[in-house]
């Protein structure tokens, strides 16, 4: 018998070479009717795969994330043999779950694949999962596996053989296909009952440019076609909050070639937006003892080789700046961090004067591939909300949870109410990847660990994800759409003080380290700005919106009056402007509720008679007729229901 752990603590007992399917059995009939994936002792397994030991296990079923990859990874097994099937020569290399379906890269050869191959493919791979086909691993020696796929002239699976070791290749069969594969499959292909064949995009080798093109195809399944039409029916509503498409319907950004990819241009109405943005996050700032600096867009290379980020991100920065001067070379700046070490550094500090908090709005660059870029969401430039704190260890606690407090403000202000915590720490079997010692890496994961417990914040925790430099605490936030999207972040760092030779006199009067806070509640404004935007339909909340109100005279004839109430609406800081075109009011509205300006004040005859304004509330409609004084109470309330005070 075996002892199998379950996830509420209990422990039960099983033949030797029981199987997840035969406990969720024992748990229950509807649990195994549902259960198609499980973990045992933090390895994915299949749900027939044997146990022989003592351990913990997890059952998943769709509503698991975990089930969702195992139910999108096999889907793309079905893919694959849908294509060999209509294209016996491609070459198939990888084909893995992805956050929404999954993909596979394939060399067609001379062969293309177009949106018109799209609906034979998905035909066939419903027949294909109608025949019920269990999804079985079996273990090939490495000779095996290079002969099978030496005699298909798949170059691409042989490389991937090559770098892996003898003992631990397995190939994953159902029905007549067989694929090269590690494992974390459902238990047969019956339950898949939608797939959709979403795009093709090119995609290098190993993502690298200087491989071949292949050809990726996404696709996505479902265990129900109704899923699948809600899937898609939320795709249609994503396009049109895109945000590439609103921020040019509301003049908020662009982006030229001549500029060069991935730089934004913001406009007026953005730059505006971007500012009440940046002026919000200082004012909390100032209340909470940051201290705002400025730093310039170039550094020495010296000073990230220091600080780690040039072996870490070198590659993926632009080029060095080359200077007249002889082995003199700077790089636009990829991070902040290091010249706030710097700046710490410019005199000597003791324990009375910690904690420090500098802050800045600093823009950095990364050179993102041209196929990465995509609208705000990804650039090569763009500005952190970005502020590090150096503290003493007895103060890192308290500090951290008040960094907590200003991202769950900012949250609470922009209407993101449903939010998640992510632990991220390091990768315990590659720790190469990281700097600095173990000791100082288990104090700062504890310090998050404890933090987050005092705060009562749900949290999950991730290996692997930790920065460079030191663990951090991801949020992720979902949107009207039910997306996620990882946006604030706060990181401990024991590391970068060591290589900057930071210190502060302690009460013993001896030199100390101090730890250092990194945080950006927004994170990039650009990509915050995207997600704001696609988060509200460009609906911003009323203390944001570029344009509060828009004054619509019925006529010139009331030119005169209009002017006076857009001075009595500046007099009480409403933002406001003037539709002074000769249209009809009927046209002036339907444009105002497309540039999706809340609020619209009609003008005409009885207006300009009582002193009052005529409101309609856009999506809405009218509202009644107000005073100026009493319409600026109606904003005020909006703006209090939604910004709170920190």
């Amino acid at each position: 018998m075996i002892k199998i752990t379950l996830p509420d603590g209990s422990i039960k007992e099983y033949p030797v070479s029981s199987t997840a399917m035969d406990v969720a059995k024992d748990i229950s009939e509807g649990l195994a009717r549902n259960v198609i994936s499980a973990k045992f002792n933090e390895e994915t397994i299949e749900t027939t795969t044997p146990l022989t030991t003592d351990g913990s296990l997890t059952l998943f079923t769709w509503n698991n994330p975990e089930g969702k990859k195992a139910f999108w990874h096999s889907s793309a097994h079905i893919l694959a043999q849908a294509i060999q099937f209509f294209y016996p020569e491609a070459k198939l290399t990888i084909g893995p779950a992805i956050e929404n379906g999954f993909y596979y890269d394939v060399d067609f050869g001379d062969k293309t694949l177009t949106e018109n191959d799209f609906k034979k493919i998905e035909d066939k791979m419903l027949e294909f999962a109608r025949q019920k086909s269990a999804f079985k691993k079996r273990s090939i020696s490495k000779a095996d596996a290079l002969a099978a796929y030496k005699s298909e002239n798949n170059e691409f699976k042989v490389e991937l053989i090559e770098n892996l070791e003898d003992g631990e290749i397995t190939f994953c069969d159902h029905s007549d296909f067989t694929d090269l594969c590690r494992g974390g499959h459902i238990p047969n292909t019956g339950i898949i009952k939608a797939v959709k064949v979403m795009s093709v995009a090119g995609a290098y080798w190993r993502g690298d440019e200087k491989n071949k093109q292949l050809t990726r195809v996404y696709g996505i399944s479902f265990p129900k076609q109704k899923d699948l039409k809600e899937y898609l029916a939320l795709l249609e509503e994503a396009k049109k909050r895109d945000h590439r498409k609103i921020g040019k319907e509301l003049e908020l950004f662009t982006f030229s070639a001549k500029v060069g990819q991935g730089l934004p241009l913001w406009l007026p109405k953005g730059a505006a937006l971007r500012e009440r943005l940046e002026n919000f996050l200082k004012k909390a700032q100032k209340k909470a003892g940051y201290q705002m600096v400025i730093t310039p867009h170039i550094g020495q290379k010296d000073l990230y080789v220091t600080s780690g980020h040039y072996a870490k991100y070198g590659e993926d920065s632009f080029q060095p700046i080359h200077t007249p001067k002889e082995n003199e070379e700077f790089l636009l700046k990829p991070m902040n961090c290091p010249h706030h070490c710097e700046i710490y550094n410019t005199k000597p500090y003791s324990y009375k004067d910690l904690p420090v908090r500098f802050a800045e709005f600093g823009t950095v660059y990364r050179y993102e591939q041209s196929g990465e870029l995509h609208g705000l969401t990804r650039v090569r430039g763009f500005t952190q909300d970005d502020a590090h704190i150096f503290c003493t260890p007895e103060q890192l606690n308290e500090e951290f949870k008040a960094v907590i407090d200003i991202v769950i403000y900012v949250f609470s202000s922009l209407g993101f109410e449903d939010f998640t915590t992510q632990i991220s720490l390091r990768d315990p079997e590659d720790k190469e990847k990281y700097i600095g010692s173990d000791e100082n890496w288990e104090k700062a994961e504890n310090a998050i660990i404890q933090a987050t417990e005092e705060k009562g914040l749900k949290t999950t925790t991730v290996y692997g994800e930790a920065a460079f430099y030191g663990p951090k605490l991801d949020f992720m936030v979902k949107d009207v759409l039910g997306r996620s999207w990882q946006l604030g972040t706060i990181q401990v760092d024991y590391n970068l003080p060591e290589r900057f030779e930071l210190t502060y006199k302690g009460s013993d009067n001896q030199l100390h380290r101090p730890v250092m806070i990194h945080r950006a509640p927004f994170g990039s404004m650009e990509r915050f700005i995207a997600i704001l935007i696609e988060h509200t339909g460009g609906n911003f909340p009323l203390w944001l919106t570029p344009e509060q109100a828009i004054l619509l005279p019925i006529s010139e004839k009331y030119e005169i009056y209009t002017k006076k109430v857009l001075n009595l609406l500046e007099n009480y800081e409403i933002r406001a402007l003037v539709d002074d075109r000769n249209e009809k009011i009927g046209r002036k509205i339907r444009d105002a509720e497309l540039n999706k300006i809340p609020f619209m004040l009609i003008i005409g005859e009885n207006e300009e008679k009582e002193g009052t304004i005529s409101v309609r509330k856009h999506s809405e409609g009218d509202m009644g007729t107000f005073t100026v004084e009493e319409f600026s109470e109606i904003i005020q309330k909006e703006i209090d229901k939604t910004l709170k005070q920190f």
